[in-house]
Order: structure tokens, then sequence, then C-alpha cells
């Protein structure tokens, strides 16, 4: 209780405590992105060798693989990360950027996110307050910093993040936490028929499948979390930010134009962006 109403007494405290928290999420969030497709391509691999009626490809006896063990290991040497290791920005610092057994280079991603995820974290709490909505659009942010990254790297939505996603923002609009239920009940039935509309619609112009259905499930999640009034900007947002990106990758980079670029990392930035200021731009647009 004392460490609650310091919280809600010190802004500066409650700024930085969810700072440091930031950096903690983050550093499981890079399990989380790291781990989750390989787990993902797994249990798919086994449905299908169940479904053809052929032996599973793993022994009983191989050690379990999840999102909590093994202990994380560098992929070169297998050297166990120790707990001094593995705290968020500092031991990477600290290590300049090497493995302590092999001195291999361990990817500056790793501390870019969970730097990015802290700064994400500040921002929602400097915008919200020492509120209940602050620590439900925290859990949406932490949400999305995954799928903006799995899908930009694989090109996937697990449903695993955006199912509980849509159904977190369902039940927090009985409380009008965010928007009311009639708007979140209507912002994700739009948001994934609009994008399943497009969808079948530019299949049938072109044969081609221009997007994915987790697309339509991560809209429909964001439009359960912001409503329908919402959606528009959300869109707005995401297309822009994509085709300023995908032409960039065309032009500097020399991509080629039927190359596919997911639209999941784009979608899941504009919804970030709505859910703190899609309120005050939809009142700027009005006025």
């Amino acid at each position: 209780m004392e460490i609650l109403q310091l919280l809600e007494a010190s802004p500066l405290f409650f700024f930085i405590a969810t700072g440091a928290l930031g950096l903690v999420v983050g550093s499981f969030l890079n399990v989380v992105i790291h781990r989750l497709p390989i787990i993902m391509n797994t249990t798919w691999t086994q449905e299908c060798r169940e479904h053809l009626g052929e032996p599973p490809a793993e022994s009983a006896d191989q050690p379990r693989f999840n999102l909590l063990t093994p202990a994380s290991r560098c992929p070169h040497c297998g050297h166990l990360i120790s707990a001094i290791e593995n705290i968020p920005v500092v031991s990477y610092l600290f290590l300049k950027g090497r493995c302590s057994a092999c001195a291999a280079t361990i990817s500056p991603r790793y501390p870019i996110v969970e730097a990015v995820t802290a700064v994400l974290s500040v921002v929602t709490a400097v915008h919200f307050g020492y509120s209940l909505q602050t620590v439900t659009a925290l859990l949406f942010t932490w949400a999305l910093v995954p799928l903006f990254l799995i899908d930009f790297d694989h090109q996937i939505l697990p449903d695993s993040i955006t199912l509980p996603l849509l159904w977190v923002g369902l039940f927090l609009s009985l409380f009008d936490v965010f928007v009311d239920s009639h708007s979140s009940i209507i912002g994700a039935l739009a948001g994934y028929l609009s994008l399943w509309s497009i969808y079948h619609l530019f299949k049938l112009l072109t044969g081609k499948e221009g997007m994915g259905y987790g697309d339509f499930k991560l809209l429909a999640a964001i439009g359960a979390w912001v409503g329908w009034q919402a959606l528009p900007v959300v869109i707005l947002f995401s297309s822009v930010v994509g085709a300023v990106i995908g032409i960039s990758l065309i032009v500097i980079k020399g991509r080629h134009h039927s190359q596919p670029i997911p639209f999941g990392p784009f979608l899941a930035a504009a919804g970030w962006m709505t859910l703190l200021w899609g309120n005050d731009i939809i009142q700027l647009y009005l006025q």
C-alpha cells in the first residue's frame, strides 16, 4: 500500500518505476519474439504429421521448449546466460555487445527492444497518469511490440496474442475504461470485416492475397480498444506509413514491388498512437 501511495503521490517516481518495469518486460518480449514463431512452427509440424498419420518428429525425451524453458543461452557457444548478464540494456553495455564466453557479437536488437518498450511504457504513463487506463494501456502496448516484430520477421500474427487482446478490449468496454461496449463491439466487427472485405475484393480482382487473416484479427482487437469511431484514424495512419515505407524500400533499396511487405507492424503502430491520441486527432479534424 505504501508503494502504491508513493506512486500516486510522486509522478516522477511513477514514471521511473514504469520505465524500469518496461525494461524488464522488454527483456521478456525478446524471448517471446524469438521463441513464439519456433513454438508455432513446431506445433504446426506436429499437427500436420498427426493428420497424415506419420510418427512424431520429436522424441518424448527431448527437453521442453517454451517461453520459460530452457534458460537463455548464447546461440554460438551455448553459454548459459547468468542473471547478471541478463540485466536489460545495462548488461549489453557492460559486455560491450559480446558474449562473455566466446566473444561472439550479440545482436543490438535485444537492447533496442528493451529500450523502446521502456520508452513506450513511460509515454503511456505520462499520457494517462496514475490510473486504471495506464495499467491496461501498458498491457496493450506490450502486446503490440511482439506482434510488430514477429510479423515483420515472419509475416505472421500469432492468435495467442491477437485473440486475448481482442477479448480484453471487449471486457474493458464493460467498465468504459477507454470506450463503451457499443463502440467496442462495433469496432471489433468493423475492424475485422473492413479488412476481410478488402482482402476478398482484392483477391477477386487480382487473384492474389493482399494480406493475411492475422491482419483482420489485429484490427478487430484494436477496434475493440479504441472503438469504431477511431478506426478511420487507425487505417489512415497505417496506410500512410505503410505506403511511405513501401515506396522508400522500392526506391532506395531497389526492393521489387511484388515482394510482400507485412501490414501488421503498421497496424500495431497506428493502433498504439490512436489509443493515446486518437480522440485528440478526431477533435482536431472536426474543428
